[in-house]
Parts: C-alpha cells; sequence; structure tokens
C-alpha cells in the first residue's frame, strides 16, 4: 500500500472511476486526505472525467491554467487510480513527454489536455509506442478540425478503452464527435469506460454538489445554498458542504445560519483555515470584533503564509489604534506579498503608522 502522509487532494469535476466517498476512504486509509475542493492546504488536484460533461473546453481550459499557476500537482483520473494502487501502471513506457510531442506534433497545450483527461495509455512520462500512435492519431483529428476536447468526451465511450483505438481509423466530422471508420461505414465510439459500480447514493451525491457549484457559480445563492444542505443529509461529515453552503447563506443575507454552517466546517475539519477567515469576515461585518479577530488568529496559527488574513488582522489592529501592532503585522503582509494592490495598500498603512508614531514620540 502506498503511504500518501503529507497528502492532500483536491477534486474538481466529479470522478468517473467511483464515488468521492469511496475515493476518500482509499485515501483516508493511507493516511493522506481527499476534499470535494480545493483549499490552501491542497497538494494535489485530481481533475475528474465528469467535468467534460458540465463545462465547456473554454472553460476547462481556464480552470487547468488557474491550477497550474496556483503551484499544485495535478492527476487525472487515472494517475489518481495508479496513485492509490487501485490500477497498474501498463509495461513497457519508454519515451519522454517531449519526445511525443515533437513526433507528433501536437501542440503541447492539447498534449497536456488529453493526458489530463487519460486519452493514452499512460498519465505521465515516461509514455509507450501506443502513446506514439494515439497522439499522431489526436494530431491529425485535431488538423481535421476537432478539439482536444471532442477527442476525450467521444474516446472515452470506446468499449476496449483508449489503447484498442490504436487499430482503428479515427476520422471527425464537423469536429463535435470522432467516428471509427469501419470500410465503407463511421461507426460511433460506443460504450463506456466506467468501473462496475451500481448507480445508488453517491451517484446522487457527487451530482447534487456538481448542481450545488454550478448554481453558486452562476449566483443562484439560495438555489445553491439547498443544494449543500442536500449533500449534508447524505454526508454529514463533509466539510466543504457546509463552508460552501455558509458561503452562500451570507449572500443571501442569511447571517445567522451562516455562521451556524461555518461553525459546522469547523466542527468537522478545525484546520481548515478559509472557515476560519470568513467567519471572521462575517464576525466584523457585525461589529464583532473580539471574534473576528480571534478568528483570524486561528487562521494565521493554521496557516502563518496566509496573507489576506495578515492583512485583515493588521486592520483591526489600525481601527483599534494598536498602531506598533498593525505596523508588525503589515511589515509580515509585505514579506508575503509585495506586488499586490493590497500589498500598496499595507505599505500606505505602514508610513502612515511611521510618521504617527514619529509624531507621537516627538510631543
Amino acid at each position: 500500500m502506498t503511504p500518501l502522509t503529507g497528502y492532500s487532494l483536491g477534486i474538481v469535476g466529479a470522478l468517473a472511476a467511483f464515488p468521492r466517498r469511496l475515493a476518500a476512504r482509499e485515501v483516508s486509509r493511507r493516511n493522506g486526505r481527499l476534499r470535494s475542493g480545493i483549499s490552501r492546504r491542497t497538494t494535489h488536484v485530481v481533475v475528474g472525467r465528469k467535468l467534460l460533461a458540465r463545462a465547456s473546453d473554454g472553460d476547462i481550459e481556464v480552470r487547468i491554467k488557474t491550477l497550474r499557476e496556483g503551484g499544485r500537482s495535478l492527476l487525472s483520473e487515472n494517475g489518481f487510480l495508479r496513485l492509490l494502487g487501485l490500477r497498474e501502471a501498463p509495461a513497457a513506457p519508454a519515451m519522454t513527454r517531449a519526445a511525443l510531442i515533437e513526433q507528433s506534433r501536437l501542440a503541447e497545450r492539447d498534449f497536456e489536455l488529453l493526458a489530463l483527461f487519460d486519452a493514452f495509455e499512460h498519465d505521465d512520462e515516461p509514455f509507450s509506442f501506443r502513446d506514439l500512435i494515439l497522439s499522431k492519431k489526436y494530431a491529425g483529428l485535431i488538423a481535421g478540425g476537432a478539439s482536444w476536447g471532442a477527442i476525450v468526451r467521444s474516446i472515452h465511450r470506446s468499449q476496449g478503452g483508449v489503447t484498442s483505438l490504436t487499430a482503428l481509423s479515427l476520422e471527425t466530422e464537423g469536429g463535435e464527435a470522432i467516428y471509427a471508420r469501419l470500410g465503407e461505414q463511421l461507426s460511433e465510439l460506443d460504450g463506456q469506460m466506467l468501473l462496475p459500480i451500481d448507480p445508488g447514493e453517491d451517484d446522487e451525491l457527487d451530482a447534487l454538489f456538481e448542481r450545488a457549484e454550478e448554481a453558486e457559480a452562476e449566483d443562484r445563492f439560495e438555489e445553491a445554498a439547498t443544494l449543500y444542505q442536500r449533500c449534508l443529509a447524505i454526508d454529514p461529515k463533509d466539510a466543504d458542504a457546509a463552508f460552501n453552503r455558509a458561503n452562500c447563506l451570507v449572500e443571501t443575507g442569511n447571517t445567522e445560519e451562516a455562521r451556524r454552517s461555518f461553525l459546522l466546517a469547523l466542527k468537522l475539519d478545525p484546520g481548515f483555515v478559509e472557515a476560519w477567515f470568513n467567519l471572521a469576515a462575517l464576525c466584523k461585518a457585525h461589529g464583532q470584533i473580539v471574534a473576528a479577530r480571534k478568528h483570524l488568529e486561528r487562521a494565521v496559527a493554521i496557516d502563518g503564509s496566509y496573507a489576506d488574513a495578515v492583512y485583515n488582522l493588521a486592520t483591526i489592529a489600525f481601527e483599534e489604534g494598536e498602531l506598533p501592532e498593525a505596523r508588525r503585522l503589515w511589515s509580515r503582509y509585505l514579506e508575503l506579498d509585495s506586488g499586490s494592490e493590497w500589498a500598496r495598500n499595507a505599505a500606505r498603512g505602514l508610513q502612515y503608522v511611521d510618521l504617527e508614531l514619529s509624531r507621537r514620540n516627538a510631543s
């Protein structure tokens, strides 16, 4: 069994292979942690193939780019299964990523997205000769007008898996779907590449969470809060659902219920720094300064590099007239962030505090 100590995994899009709760159990058995979403502690992000059904190619590309820029390691579903020891790595890999891209003439961006959605035999280098054959076929399809998204959506309907495609002649019509040519006829790639798990409560949970995220992203906060509550009814231990519900309730103005939902998230996961931060913001907005400061201090104690929490602590200290403490905290903030608009605000705050302290010392 591969130990996952220190791994904090998040999922983008639901898994096609098996339900999230089963995946979380497997990760927990290996001393790791799997969340529904992405937090500051997330070290690895699993890209679920069900994302293909709910997001456009462009939306997926933006999301993947943002995740990469955040410095997190990205795993395909097959890569995740291999990490858990639930899927054996194919034999005889021999090719580097660079060699595969060069010989197939696939664009690097298309190659990365195809690999993230398990369009190859291997999810990472070293790759195999079969992967080279597949990459050349995909390059031809893209040259014929197909997008990377059309390719992965079609190939995962193949009954024999992606490696069976190496023996087929693949074509595209209009760029929207991929077909196999059988003599004079074109045949769709039918079937599903899913593990044989009966649909049930876990499938409902994953679908509900996706619907809730979609409603939240579209500012339908009341609907999203209701859907997250239904997620909690199925899985009462889901801190992410409680946190997301709290954020939606804040947007609807139901602040007392939002506070209870933040507290539930923190009861389920005391290290959830974003929940401490957002609860602090809620308290401060209602004049509960002592509570807000306490929650922010807890967030910083858990994650000392949480710049937003440090900045808000500095602001509270300044507003309370504690200028030396405000100076210390703004100085710390600038160590964490020196280039943003907030950094410029912190620098101006420092300048004001220094002038005020100098004036006081002179009088």
